[in-house]
């Protein structure tokens, strides 16, 4: 087993260095020799950008005067309002995004990842027509629209970075998958901006701003989605997709296509190889841990999800593996960063801002600065870890939320007399952002995406991103009446829960920067894990000519895969796995 786990941590190895032999390193000139999957990625990351852009643009819609008078019952501004049905508001699109996550995964491997983007979309547009309409139909309108729109946000933001793993070479997956994050950060950015241009529409005051003030940053997210269902026709399908499910000679002209190489260059070869290898490793891993679901069916790949990641509840090293990454979502949502994105112009408002304009401007700053403060963590956490980043991080907001409710505290009946009190509070929500830009927006993400085995990853990373968006949901709902009902101890209450969270990474989290796969197993105590996985990949190395090609022996320059064209020798394989 440990000898089987050796030989397929050395085919990794193995592989990394030919295709660096073959390719070059990794970085900008990368990159750029990938322009075209460069291209491709960043078209859809518009996904990413929607997602931050939704994150963002319904705080600022939340505070102008024209949409207070519209919501009637659900009059977000008004301070004797029910602040429940407010938070119902913003959070009903989490909730729609925590569906669409859930059946993100089946529509991403029943439909294509590229047909799934298009589903996707289309939600994501009906919600947003929906919204519009909401001038005749009345505030149940915008819930609805929130909700449908939230299950189409929820559903990119799962398949878009999977499609970008998946068209990217490895040189530059990294990258492209990072890019999401930067992606969502300026969708955020931007739409605070637009909600502070847009609040000048027809005045800023009750009676005098018109419909179009908050109509218009809720219609114009349409645009974007548009332009991404039109432009995903013409992407290229993903290639592990097309070999996952039998198509492969298809799969070969797509990489042909998106690398720019003939089809019997050695390095458009070893992809294919290694793709096909590990297409074969997860039908092979289903068929031994799901025999009742091994059929490739729209009805048990549904089912597949839910059973696996039941499974993960079953034994005590892998139920350590859903503590680390269920408790660490929970930890990122509970900093408070979602509570200062969808509510920040009513938080400044509270800090002494009296202003709606000013309020909307200082929450503009928060967008600009949680973008600048996550390239550096993009850049760097491979070097520096991710433990101590995380509870840096932690620390940092944390210490800027007890700061700001002793300001609070002692200024909340007398913000016009300490103007000096307020500006220091609006410093600490953007030191806040920073803190959270470096560290626990994109490095929660890292853990939990990178703590499984091989064949329970997809099931694991799925329950993160359900722990995110569930909490992400409660959240949005109970922050209004914590801002009202216990003002400054919110901050109390998100600072304590941080801290928390500081003290969880440290004590309970285990540093995976650089880990393999065997020593995450050491780590969590599920020794053998791994090694079975690796053991099953060697066995398919060496079945379909990897492990020969990574040796040098044979299939060199012939124009063939490992030896054989693509429908011989793997075709003979299928058959046999439909036996396994």
């Amino acid at each position: 087993m440990v000898a089987g786990a050796d030989a397929g941590a050395g085919y990794f190895d193995a592989a990394l260095h030919k295709r660096e032999t073959l390719m070059g390193k990794s970085g900008p000139s990368a990159l750029l020799k990938n322009f075209k999957v460069f291209s491709i990625a960043c078209f859809a990351c518009i996904g990413g950008v929607l997602y931050g852009y939704n994150q963002g643009m319904f705080s600022g819609v939340l505070a102008m005067p024209a949409f207070q008078s519209h919501m009637g019952e659900y009059d977000p501004l008004d301070p004797n309002a029910d602040q429940t049905k407010k938070g119902w508001l913003t959070a009903i699109l989490e909730l729609g995004a925590w569906l669409g996550t859930l059946l993100s995964g089946f529509l991403a491997e029943v439909l294509s990842r590229k047909y799934g983007v298009l589903v996707a979309c289309t939600v994501f547009i009906l919600g947003v027509i929906i919204q519009a309409c909401a001038i005749s139909a009345g505030p149940n309108a915008i819930l609805a629209g929130r909700f449908i729109t939230g299950m189409g946000v929820g559903s990119l933001a799962m398949i878009i970075p999977i499609y970008n793993s998946e068209v990217a070479p490895p040189e530059v997956r990294g990258a492209l998958v990072a890019t999401q994050q930067l992606a969502i950060c300026f969708g955020i950015m931007i739409s605070f901006w637009i909600d502070y241009g847009t609040n000048f529409i027809g005045g800023t005051e009750l009676g005098e701003q018109t419909e179009a003030a908050w109509l218009t940053p809720i219609c114009l997210q349409i645009f974007p989605a548009v332009v991404l269902f039109i432009g995903m026709i013409f992407m290229p399908f993903s290639p592990r997709w097309l070999i996952h499910h039998g198509r492969e000679e298809e799969a070969l002209k797509v990489l042909t296509s998106l690398r720019g190489l003939p089809p019997d260059h050695e390095l458009l070869r070893l992809e294919f190889l290694e793709i096909k290898a590990q297409s074969m490793f997860e039908k092979r891993s289903i068929a031994e841990m799901f025999p009742n679901l091994r059929e490739p069916t729209a009805w048990n790949i549904f089912k597949l999800q839910f059973v696996a990641i039941k499974k993960l509840f079953q034994t005590r090293a892998m139920f350590k593996r859903v503590i680390v990454a269920t408790v660490t979502m929970f930890f990122q949502q509970w900093t408070g960063i979602n509570a200062v994105l969808y509510y920040a112009p009513q938080i400044f408002k509270q800090l002494g801002l009296s202003s709606n304009t000013t309020s909307l401007l200082a929450t503009g700053v928060v967008g600009i600065v949680m973008f600048i403060a996550t390239i550096p963590s993009v850049l760097w956490i491979d070097r520096v870890g991710r433990k101590p980043v995380l509870t840096i991080g932690a620390i940092g907001m944390a210490t800027c939320h007890i700061i700001i409710a002793v300001i609070v505290a002692k200024n909340i009946d007398s913000w016009s007399e300490h103007p000096a009190a307020g500006w220091a509070a609006v410093c600490m929500v953007w030191l806040f952002v920073i803190h959270f830009g470096y560290s626990w927006g994109p490095c929660a993400w890292i853990i939990v995406a990178e703590i499984w085995p091989l064949s329970t990853r997809p099931y694991g990373v799925s329950l993160g991103a359900s722990s995110n968006w569930m909490n992400n949901f409660i959240v949005g709902q109970v922050t209004p009446d914590m801002l009202q009902g216990i003002t400054y101890g919110t901050y109390i209450l998100f600072g304590i829960l941080t801290y928390m969270g500081a003290a969880f990474i440290w004590f309970f989290v285990p540093e995976t920067k650089r880990l393999t796969l065997e020593e995450m197993d050491v780590i969590f105590g599920s020794e053998g894990t791994a090694q079975a996985d690796f053991e099953r990949m060697d066995e398919i190395n060496n079945e379909i000519g990897l492990a020969q090609m990574l040796r040098g022996e044979g299939g060199n320059g012939s124009g063939k895969l490992g030896g054989t064209p693509p429908g011989e020798k793997e075709t003979k394989i299928d058959e046999h796995h439909e036996g396994v």
